[in-house]
């Protein structure tokens, strides 16, 4: 699941580098954008934001993946000792 997230997080990154560069290019190269750069700069800011975001995302569930993984083999040799003891 937290690979679906790193992938998203990857994606919007790299559009938000397209986007920050399109703020960076001339409108005379842009026809029929816009060519306003304030534009591509919010809209760079926030696919970067949402990057981040679930990057972070991403991180959390991997680490919630583990500790849920951790405790269920604990509690699988906790039954085997007491099986064996028993």
């Amino acid at each position: 699941m937290s690979r679906n997230f790193y992938i998203l997080s990857a994606t919007l990154v790299l559009f938000a580098l397209i986007s920050a560069g399109m703020s960076l290019i001339p409108s005379s190269f842009q026809p029929g954008l816009p060519a306003n750069g304030s534009l591509w700069r919010t809209v760079a800011l926030i696919l970067l934001l949402s990057g981040l975001v679930s990057g972070l995302v991403g991180i959390m569930s991997h680490l919630f993946e583990q500790v849920d993984h951790r405790s269920e083999e604990a509690r699988r040799m906790e039954r085997k000792k007491r099986r064996g003891e028993n």
